[in-house]
């Protein structure tokens, strides 16, 4: 099972800069992400959500590809075969990326809106979604951020959220007035 954490950051660049990071120790064999997704709250209040997996894009090629040979297949059928791989193409990588358009990957994207929608002004958030890690290993490489990063949300036992938090410089979750 997957484990969700939310990381507000100071700077509108540090979530970026976070998930250079992640991505730094997925290639290491430390991290293992299913999902990330960065939000940046601009000076204007606006919410700029920036995907990790482009589902537009995955969608278009897999459809340009499979479109093709489909198109070249019906294509040679009926003596044509170039005419049909391009009409395939162009129809697959169309109905492809309208696919990957409309289609949700990992974590929701109404969540990310409105957990993304209560940041201040001028800051970030990374949301990121982790099959399996190297707690230890991990939190001693996330440890550049402490001080700039506040633990927004998160899905991990109480234990872990505890090393966390204190990794990144935070002393306790914060408690719901009475």
């Amino acid at each position: 099972m997957s484990d969700l954490i939310v990381v507000g950051f100071d700077n509108p660049a540090e979530a970026t800069a976070a998930l250079t990071e992640c991505k730094k120790l997925e290639k290491e064999y430390l991290l293992d992400l299913e999902d990330a997704v960065v939000v940046v709250r601009g000076a204007d209040g606006k919410l700029h959500l920036q995907q990790s997996v482009n589902l537009e894009k995955l969608g278009a090629s897999y459809g340009l590809f499979s479109g093709g040979f489909w198109g070249a297949l019906v294509g040679l059928l009926c003596l044509n075969p170039l005419a049909g791989f391009v009409a395939g193409s162009l129809v697959g990588a169309g109905a492809g990326a309208i696919a990957g358009k409309m289609s949700d990957y990992g974590i929701d994207d109404n969540f990310i809106k409105s957990l993304g929608s209560t940041i201040p002004a001028n800051t970030s958030a990374l949301f990121v979604l982790v099959r399996k890690s190297q707690p230890d290993k991990v939190l001693a490489d996330l440890a550049q951020f402490k001080g700039h990063a506040r633990v927004l949300q998160t899905s991990l036992s109480p234990e872990n959220e505890s090393k966390l938090r204190a990794a990144l410089g935070q002393l306790a979750a914060p408690t719901a007035a009475a």
